[in-house]
């Protein structure tokens, strides 16, 4: 190759967007004939056509006219529309490549004959078309020509189960692809073969995990080619903005959607000719995330911050800090992720919920993600992981994380919970995203949680919180209850009120208190909270007890927490050996190993 071919061919490369480059150097160093493409493959993918100049195309399409240049036969196939073509626009009309596929298979069809002929050469039986396609590879191997096979929805050609619930035509075609894959005569000759798939965990692991099948992630837009796809349809004057909103902007706060979602956006907005704000922002992006996560994350957000926690000021302090850092841009100091316990009521989702108040960032929640049915539980993962990377910087809550992450040593559902422990547990230790991805997990049984999750390097800090202990706490609780429910009161705190409770109250035993009171007002057509209402509410309350499953929480908070602060006086001193030995005795009582 001349040196002028090897730079051209250089800087075609360098314009690529990563993951293209990937391919593009895979396959020009003749090492595969086969890809998987995985990720987020249905959207508009970006090529750099000058400095500053962008275009942006469909899957195929950017494979057919960027990649490939038209040079060589491209066909498609999927289950649907079986066997269909790329056409050339640099093709002459009687030269194209459905013409070419006709006449290389059928070259003595009769006219007569020639259209019931062609029809069951372009059958969307599976077994028939990959034979079809074969006898074709050889064909064009034989006359020099490069063969371009995309296949699309590839897991439906090769879905993921086991091998007792093969059908005939799943074991064809994985035996066929597999015999593709390892045919030196396929590599040498120019006969690539393309699957499209979003989620890996769709298709078969035999086929997945071929060592001569090259695996390349499609990821979720990051902000600057966000910023890109903007800037292209302002420049089309597609984009109608309001006065305080800019282009930077509405590609920072984007995060997580992906191209069409930020056209669907966009075109909405032109067709209403209206200008898009903030405010419309924000919720058409919640609706989105939430609708492409298929309903396994939720984006939170608090109209509370910190100043609405009562109490627990060693775990405010500590993630005020953090949030000081996280607006200071030093996301390289924060931990991967924090780990808080303590026992039912003490306000842990909430105090979670209030620290988005206090950042810049954004926080889902994760919602369920299990399914009964083979492979989709890690496939719902593998999408969720995916939007989180593009999300970042993003805090993720756990809530009840001890039953939502499961054990890797969990039986009974055929292995999925160990490879989604895994999958998880994999991605929390990522180093590489420290300070983009927070994780906050959230239970009252931390020690059901397994140690590979917990510990350093995943969860780092170990934040617990416990029930008000003195009259200071529960004054200030109960003044924080009533500004967070937006009480209308001249009440003043009587501790003896509280006192007379004979087991120790929670905050969401005030704050259930306080929702008693302000019915009583509402129901005698008040608006204003009154002592008597307090005191009818406070006689009749009676909070559910649970004394041995509330002091196992308290124990286990107690030796899972990492500040010496955070724990009750009652507690500081006392060995951890005699706690340990507490705690067995009340899983003893309460009937637990």
């Amino acid at each position: 190759m001349s040196q002028h071919l090897i730079q051209k061919n250089y800087n075609f490369i360098q314009r690529l967007p990563e993951w293209a480059k990937t391919f593009a150097i895979k396959y020009c160093s003749n090492t595969a004939s086969t890809y998987i493409f995985h990720g987020n493959i249905r959207d508009f993918l970006p090529q750099r056509t000058g400095d500053d100049d962008f275009k942006f195309a469909k899957i195929q399409d950017y494979f057919a006219d960027i990649l490939f240049g038209h040079k060589g036969k491209i066909i498609c196939y999927d289950r649907s529309s079986g066997i269909s073509f790329v056409e050339s626009p640099y093709e002459e009309k009687a030269n194209t490549t459905k013409q070419d596929f006709v006449k290389t298979l059928l070259p003595r069809a009769s006219s007569s004959t020639n259209h019931d002929r062609q029809k069951k050469l372009l059958s969307r039986n599976l077994i028939n078309s990959f034979e079809t396609l074969e006898k074709y590879f050889y064909k064009k191997i034989e006359q020099g020509d490069r063969v371009v096979l995309i296949i699309d929805f590839a897991e439906t050609v090769t879905p993921s189960s086991s091998g007792v619930l093969f059908s005939e035509e799943d074991r064809f075609s994985l035996v066929t692809l597999k015999r593709w894959a390892y045919n030196p005569i396929f590599i040498h000759k120019d006969i690539t073969v393309i699957l499209l798939t979003e989620n890996l965990a769709d298709m078969n692991q035999q086929l997945v995990k071929c060592p001569n099948i090259i695996k390349i992630n499609v990821p979720i837009p990051d902000e600057k080619i966000r910023k890109n796809f903007i800037d292209y349809q302002e420049n089309r004057g597609k984009l109608l903005l309001s006065d305080n909103l800019t282009a930077d902007t509405v590609a920072k706060v984007t995060g997580g959607l992906n191209l069409v979602n930020i056209n669907q956006i966009i075109s909405e907005s032109y067709q209403e000719k209206s200008n898009i704000s903030m405010n419309y922002l924000r919720k058409r992006k919640k609706a989105l995330l939430e609708a492409e996560s298929m309903g396994m994350l939720e984006i939170i957000e608090s109209q509370c911050n910190l100043s609405y926690v009562s109490g627990h000021d060693t775990v405010k302090n500590s993630l005020k800090k953090a949030a000081l850092n996280i607006q200071l841009g030093r996301l390289d100091v924060l931990p991967m992720g924090y780990l808080i316990s303590g026992p039912v009521g003490t306000g842990k989702s909430f105090l979670v919920s209030c620290f988005t108040g206090e950042i810049g960032i954004p926080m889902v929640k994760l919602l369920n993600f299990r399914s009964k049915y083979v492979g989709v539980t890690e496939s719902n993962i593998e999408k969720i992981l995916n939007i989180l990377k593009a999300m970042a910087p993003v805090g993720v809550m756990i809530d009840e994380a001890d039953a939502v992450l499961g054990d890797r040593n969990q039986d009974g559902d055929s292995g999925t919970s160990n490879r989604v422990f895994a999958q998880i547990a994999s991605f929390m230790g990522n180093t590489e995203n420290r300070g983009k991805i927070i994780w906050f997990l959230i239970t009252c049984r931390p020690d059901l949680l397994p140690i590979d999750i917990k510990r350093q390097g995943r969860c780092e800090e170990h934040l617990s919180l416990f029930y008000p202990d003195t009259s200071v706490e529960r004054e200030n609780l109960f003044y924080t209850m009533i500004k967070k429910l937006n009480i209308e009161t001249d009440i003043v705190y009587d501790d003896d009120l509280f006192k007379k409770q004979k087991s120790l109250i929670s905050g969401a035993d005030i704050e259930a208190i306080l929702v008693r009171s302000k019915f009583i007002a509402a129901s005698d057509d008040r608006d204003k909270v009154e002592e008597s209402d307090i005191l009818e509410a406070i006689s009749n309350f009676i909070p559910a007890v649970y004394p041995y499953e509330v002091e196992l929480q308290n124990l286990v908070s107690v030796l899972e927490c990492t500040h010496k602060e955070m724990i009750p006086a009652k507690y500081q001193n006392l060995p951890k050996n005699k706690i340990a030995e507490s705690i067995r005795q009340i899983k003893g009582i309460l009937g637990e190993r």
